[in-house]
């Protein structure tokens, strides 16, 4: 059975959808990448069905949530209080919250606000150190063409980084460590996805690419409170990940319940590229917590 309505949250609007078979495990929310994307190339997770309700929905201001124009919104804290005012709406006294990418920043702001009721948190390919995310990319770079690497530079500093030349060669690092799933070019899903972002959430947040944080997470580092953070966690990414094996696996053993698992055959997108494992590790995470 699904469902989808709108939830009231500071600022406006916020669109979810919850699936359910009438399982009794604890419930799980999703929590999309971006800033301003949203939860729509997530929607595979609608799997986990089977053993408990599962609800995804789109952050304020992207996706098919309503889009205000008051851009003193696009703040981390917002979107903890948004998180927080979701839950409430649909009753989800107890769940387990799965975050992707800048969904795990959002994950581990909002557990360090030490709210009831959480069993367990997922960190998939997460951001949980803006400076160390932008270090790696930096270590990343190296791996690719040296041409490649010359004109992500040259961009970033002559600030071009919506000219082609950066968009191609983009397009080169994406293939590497984002996705390494080939596709014909620009496959529906990609299209539609790309509709229901929201770039400059993005742009205000973290800055115009990847590679340099220039927005107001730039100085986003919770590494130091992650010890507070008492529940069950399973933090994961691909072998090839922008968010590296070696920063999830510190990330990791920096809780005292945490796990960690890398998918081999990924890069950022597991839940894509190796879709039937990644609902294997991660419902069978959800299902061992809900026995405890």
């Amino acid at each position: 059975m699904r469902q989808e309505a709108y939830i009231e949250v500071t600022g406006g609007r916020v669109w979810y959808q919850k699936f359910n078979k009438n399982s009794t495990g604890t419930p799980v929310i999703i929590l999309h990448g971006g800033p301003g994307s949203s939860s729509y190339s997530l929607e595979g997770l609608q799997a986990l069905q089977e053993d408990r309700p599962v609800i995804l929905y789109d952050q304020l201001g992207c996706g098919r949530s309503d889009r205000p124009s008051d851009t003193s919104l696009w703040k981390i804290e917002r979107f903890v209080e948004e998180l927080a005012q979701v839950r409430e709406a649909l009753n989800l006294d107890k769940v387990h919250i799965v975050g992707h990418s800048w969904g795990t920043t959002l994950a581990a702001a909002y557990c360090l606000t030490k709210p009831s009721g959480i069993k367990s948190v997922i960190f998939s390919s997460p951001c949980l150190s803006a400076p160390r995310w932008e270090q790696d990319q930096i270590e990343n770079l190296k791996k690719l063409p040296i041409e490649i690497q010359e004109i992500i530079k040259r961009c970033e500093e002559n600030g071009t980084t919506d000219s082609e030349e950066f968009k191609v060669a983009i397009k080169e690092f994406n293939k590497v460590f984002v996705c390494r799933v080939e596709t014909e070019p620009d496959p529906e899903w990609v299209k539609k996805g790309a509709g229901y972002r929201n770039p400059e959430i993005y742009n205000i947040m973290w800055g115009p690419s990847e590679f340099s944080v220039k927005g107001n997470l730039k100085s986003f580092d919770c590494t130091a409170r992650l010890s507070e953070i008492s529940c069950p966690t399973l933090f994961t990414c691909g072998r090839f990940d922008e968010a590296t094996p070696e920063s999830t696996e510190y990330f990791s053993s920096l809780v005292p319940n945490g796990k960690f698992h890398v998918f081999e055959n990924s890069a950022h997108l597991p839940y894509f590229e190796e879709q039937d494992e990644f609902l294997r590790v991660v419902g069978n995470f959800l299902k061992t917590i809900d026995l405890d």
